[in-house]
């Protein structure tokens, strides 16, 4: 997967933004206002394919255990955040099934009023 890929799949999705809060080169999914994705551009362009998405806790420990590729969220709160780094041992189609995962899980958190 390359970061067009990555920004496609999630730009998409029903009410989604991307901004850069923090700098000019962490590109963040949001929907309605929520963080799921945050991606480090600089690091792309250096290679290293990560992306930082939201996630629930007792799967979150699961993937930890299964790939190599998926570790506690850098610069996020481990328990809810992972790292994943893509084209390592997590391959496209189960990068897309997490950052959907992580879309649907900020989503459904959203008040009604929002939804």
């Amino acid at each position: 997967m390359n970061i067009e890929q990555l920004r496609e799949h999630c730009i998409t999705k029903k009410g989604v933004t991307e901004h850069f809060p923090f700098d000019n080169v962490t590109l963040v999914f949001k929907v309605k206002g929520k963080m799921f994705a945050l991606v480090g551009l600089d690091h792309w362009e250096q290679g290293e394919t990560k992306v930082n998405l939201k996630c629930d806790p007792e799967r979150s420990e699961e993937l930890r255990s299964e790939y190599d590729g998926i570790n506690p969220g850098w610069h996020m709160n481990k328990t809810h955040w992972n790292t994943v780094t893509l084209n390592d041992d997590v391959n496209d189609s189960l990068a897309f099934e997490l950052i959907d995962h992580s879309y649907d899980l900020v989503a459904k958190s959203l008040t009604k009023k929002l939804k």
